[in-house]
């Protein structure tokens, strides 16, 4: 679970699904016509890999959750796409690198990376986070090289000061530019600080939210299809 942020300024992203299917269509010929056989449809892999934001804790269903929203659309766009949540509440970016491995092995075509908040509120250096991150980055990239790629920015509360504030928000425009990935540069935006929005807690989205996480995410991830 991701440790209390303040209510006003309880945002850390700015961040991960099932498991694939493989259709194959049937080839089907005619004396009477030319071959007009049907080419194999192929379900791709989106992993949505993060903490409790993509894992939709505290909601009823996964299904509600702004990764189960982006699949729900993909399915009536008729894309051939398939979702895999893998969000897991409490992740920090250290390990979500050790996590990550059994993961890659399902083919992944789209990876979207949303992780770091938890180091953050945790005061952990954010060269750990960067590298950790970064080791997720390889990992994925290694072994799908023409995955591509997607990260979700973070902030932290004032709360934990200034400077660490600055050097932690800091981390992922760099990665996203270093690793040419597209880049959604604060997941909550919209929602974080706002009260309906948001369950008791103040920090995790409501599904109503999470309508809102989506569509952050869904302009930056729509062009990739």
């Amino acid at each position: 679970m991701l440790i209390r942020l303040f209510a006003v300024f309880g945002f850390f992203i700015a961040v991960a699904c099932n498991n694939s299917s493989r259709t194959d269509g049937n080839r089907q010929s005619t004396k009477a016509q030319p071959d007009t056989a049907a080419v194999p449809s192929i379900t791709k892999n989106i992993l949505f890999f993060g903490n409790s934001l993509t894992a939709g804790m505290g909601l009823e269903s996964q299904t509600l959750a702004f990764p189960g929203i982006i699949q729900h659309w993909i399915d009536s766009l008729d894309l051939p796409y398939r979702v895999i949540n893998a969000g897991l509440s409490g992740e920090t970016s250290a390990a979500g690198n050790e996590r990550i491995d059994w993961l890659l092995n399902e083919k992944i075509d789209i990876f979207v990376l949303e992780l770091g908040a938890n180091d953050g509120l945790r005061g952990i250096p954010t060269e750990e986070t960067q590298k950790n991150l970064q080791g997720i980055i390889d990992k994925v990239t290694t072994k799908y090289p023409d995955c591509k790629l997607v990260l979700t920015g973070m902030m932290i509360p004032p709360s934990m000061g200034g400077d660490y504030g600055k050097a932690f928000s800091a981390i992922f425009p760099a990665l996203a530019q270093k690793n040419n990935m597209v880049y959604v540069p604060f997941l909550l935006e919209g929602v974080a600080g706002e009260s309906a929005l948001n369950q008791q807690d103040g920090i995790h989205p409501t599904a109503e939210g999470h309508k809102i996480l989506a569509e952050n995410v869904w302009q930056e991830l729509k062009p990739l299809l």
